[in-house]
């Protein structure tokens, strides 16, 4: 009996940790749609020389890796 509170307090902590995992992540998703939609506008209105777009593609890779563990 005392095993099994153990493993379901252990699976309850698992649980709200993935939890917080799962929500920082889709902060940071909106966090870096700002970024891009930012960088579009601003490359848009020529405030923005095509030798920075390194910034845009970091912005890209990161937001492809957290949607990894999402698909």
């Amino acid at each position: 009996m005392a095993e099994q509170k153990h493993d379901d307090l252990l699976l309850q902590h698992e649980l709200e940790v993935m939890q917080g995992i799962i929500e920082s992540k889709e902060q940071y998703r909106r966090i870096i749609k700002a970024a891009v939609a930012r960088w579009v506008r601003d490359f848009q209105e020529n405030r923005i020389e095509i030798s920075t777009v390194d910034d845009l593609r970091k912005l890209i890779e990161l937001d492809i890796e957290l949607q990894k563990d999402i698909l």
